[in-house]
């Protein structure tokens, strides 16, 4: 690293990933001195026959190229009633984006695209959402008040979310604190994204409408561990109730961030919880790096109330360019401009994320702002590899670019230009302050990309459409006799069980609890083999394998009694379980048939094991009497199965050995 001297005042060039710390080396204290807090918004979505404001299916999915009709709508903002505009809408707005609605009939009604008034609430999403609510400890609404969100991304055709609170003031337990729970609300899923390039976008309505339930946290988890701990345990109470979808798409998590000094960070649509670490970490050290850029910029003695970036065009007469991207760019049709961002020397370079840099925040906007698909920008220490010197000095001449400056050069098409020069200016100028509040896009490799800007805090307002529900005792004595039992009561019931922990988590989301509970009463079944064979055949069965039909869990149930009626070891199960996972509709006696079962006696079974132990003897590799035991047992196991447990066959194989 160098220095130079700006005002007089010396500072250090380009610090690339300063006090930037690897996921895996960050402790407690790590987050604790950055001053880390964390909120989850979790939207899950409930197993409900219809939407929740139409009589549409829910659940059913179109393929994307094959839709019924096309729908074409443009943003415009309009003023609020407090005479302002929306911050998101004005930026929507700037994007001139052609949003496209491709719609099945099946699937979706005028309700989608406000043609019609809505229908009533469902109700059965209703007395789920009284459920959770009750689950999470909440205080129920004594009126059920519908209200609009706005929307201005285009993924609901209306321009807004219909939303009511059920709950508030609820809280979950999590290691040895709880959690606040600031409110549940029920509401209805926007559309699925098709694709967005230059300045079309393209939605499918199917999952318009689905019904969701909505909990939001307080920013009290305190370091990113604590933040997927929340989450997990949100997903295992929804799922507790067994009235929610689950698989891809089915949650999603909204997870807000901040640091001390810095502000809300929003990481929208995070698929996954195991993405919750990495990408809070790397979003707290993001904002890091933004306040050290800040930092810099004051002792530069750079003032943002004077700054401004000058531009001008560049033409291929002008400077010799290379093969490359701007060479590519001039033959497509594209103009060329180049900015000088005063003041701006290495801070582009600057490290933000893993594998970006201050740059990226700009070239993000430039994708999402004006449309400018990427790659859209070069920036100044990129310039050798597609300009000659002689040429650079030319265009910076040209810029009026002093030596502690920056610049760099994008492509453009004429109608985005002056959107793009605005968005480059906007994004040096919010560097002044630190830390832009904003959405972010969550990505699978832990870093997340500028998506838009937050929404203003007045986007709810009554939906006159919709009458208010009363919340009546009777109804929240009807959702509380449903009620399953608290998530801690299942993870203290699995410890007694002595279950190994590395399968609490596939049990839990998968709601295996009560029909495990139902087993091991109905049929004596040994509670670690139970765990390990959901917890871990199972599962390892489940992602390797495809079902010819729909497996459901209570088929696990029938095969257990089938095994009681017979009369058969429970190890059997073991090997019958991936035909049963594969084939749900086989009967259960071609099952034993598929896998060479043998019946026998324990007496015909240990028969053998003297026979054995002389072979043994005869061909011996090994003089470990262990080594003896196994390979009888090797021998002696597919006969065994379901006639024997493989515990007592060791036992009396061990016997005659050492006799």
């Amino acid at each position: 690293m160098g220095v130079c001297k700006v005002n007089g005042e010396n500072y250090t060039k380009t610090k690339k990933r300063v006090g930037y710390i690897h996921r895996n080396k960050a402790k407690t204290v790590t987050y604790s001195k950055l001053g880390f807090r964390c909120g989850l918004e979790i939207h899950q979505q409930l197993k409900t026959e219809k939407k929740l404001f139409c009589r549409c299916p829910a659940g059913f999915y179109q393929d994307r190229t094959d839709f019924d009709a096309e729908i074409v709508r443009h943003m415009r903002p309009t003023l609020s009633e407090l005479g302002e505009y929306d911050g998101t809408a004005l930026m929507e707005f700037k994007t001139r984006k052609n949003i496209f609605y491709w719609i099945k009939n099946s699937t979706a009604c005028t309700y989608e695209i406000d043609d019609t008034p809505p229908f009533k609430l469902n109700r059965e999403a209703l007395e789920t959402a009284l459920e959770v609510a009750l689950i999470l400890k909440t205080s129920i609404v004594g009126e059920l008040h519908i209200t609009r969100k706005q929307y201005l991304d285009g993924s609901i055709p209306t321009g807004f979310q219909r939303t009511a609170i059920v709950g508030i003031d609820g809280s979950i337990p999590l290691r040895g604190k709880n959690i606040k729970i600031i409110q549940l609300s029920i509401e209805e899923d926007s559309c699925r994204e098709v694709s967005d390039i230059g300045h079309k976008r393209i939605y499918t309505t199917d999952r318009l409408g689905i019904p969701l339930i909505e909990t939001v946290t307080e920013p009290v988890l305190l370091t990113p561990d604590e933040a997927v701990e929340a989450g997990q345990y949100l997903r295992f109470l929804t799922r507790s109730t067994n009235k929610v979808r689950t698989g891809i798409g089915a949650a999603r998590q909204d997870v807000n961030v901040s640091i001390k000094g810095g502000t809300r960070v929003e990481i929208k649509g995070v698929s996954k919880l195991r993405m919750i670490p990495l990408l809070t970490h790397n979003e707290a050290f993001r904002q890091k790096a933004l306040l050290e850029i800040k930092k810099d910029l004051a002792l530069r003695g750079l003032k943002k109330s004077k700054w401004k970036a000058t531009s001008v065009r560049i033409s291929s007469k002008a400077v010799d360019l290379k093969t490359g991207f701007l060479k590519k760019s001039l033959e497509k049709g594209y103009l060329i401009i180049a900015v000088n961002l005063p003041g701006f020397k290495n801070i582009l370079s600057f490290f933000t994320q893993p594998g970006t840099t201050f740059a990226n925040e700009i070239s993000d906007r430039l994708k999402v702002i004006a449309c400018l698909d990427k790659p859209n920008m070069l920036y100044s220490e990129e310039f050798e590899g597609e300009l000659n010197m002689a040429d650079l000095e030319k265009a910076r001449k040209t810029l009026g670019a002093g030596e502690n400056d920056a610049q760099i050069i994008f492509r453009s098409h004429e109608d985005d230009m002056k959107t793009a020069l605005e968005t480059v200016e906007e994004r040096c100028v919010l560097a002044f302050d630190g830390v832009p509040p904003e959405t972010r896009k969550s990505l699978k490799n832990g870093t997340t990309v500028f998506e838009r800007v937050l929404p203003g805090p007045n986007r709810m307002y009554p939906d006159t459409d919709s009458a208010p529900i009363p919340i009546t005792e009777n109804m929240i004595d009807l959702a509380r006799d449903r009620m399953p039992e608290e998530i801690s009561s299942r993870f203290t019931q699995l410890k007694k069980w002595k279950i190994p922990e590395d399968t609490y988590t596939y049990i839990l989301k998968c709601n295996f609890c009560p029909l495990m509970t139902r087993i091991i009463s109905d049929f004596k079944a040994s509670p670690i083999f139970l765990g390990c064979l959901i917890g871990h055949h199972l599962r390892y069965i489940e992602g390797h394998f495809k079902p010819s039909s729909l497996f459901i869990p209570e088929k696990l149930y029938t095969l257990f009694k089938f095994i009681h009626q017979k009369k058969l070891g429970h190890e059997i199960i073991r090997e019958m379980l991936k035909v049963v996972y594969q084939y749900p509709n086989m009967d259960f006696e071609s099952v034993l048939i598929t896998i060479k079962y043998i019946p026998a006696t324990k007496e015909e079974i240990l028969s053998n094991v003297s026979v054995l132990k002389e072979k043994f003897r005869e061909i011996r590799y090994s003089k470990d009497p262990a080594a003896e035991v196994a390979w009888i047992m090797g021998h002696l196991r597919e006969l065994a199965l379901g006639n024997i447990r493989m515990k007592t066959l060791r036992k009396e194989i061990e016997e005659v050995c050492n006799a």
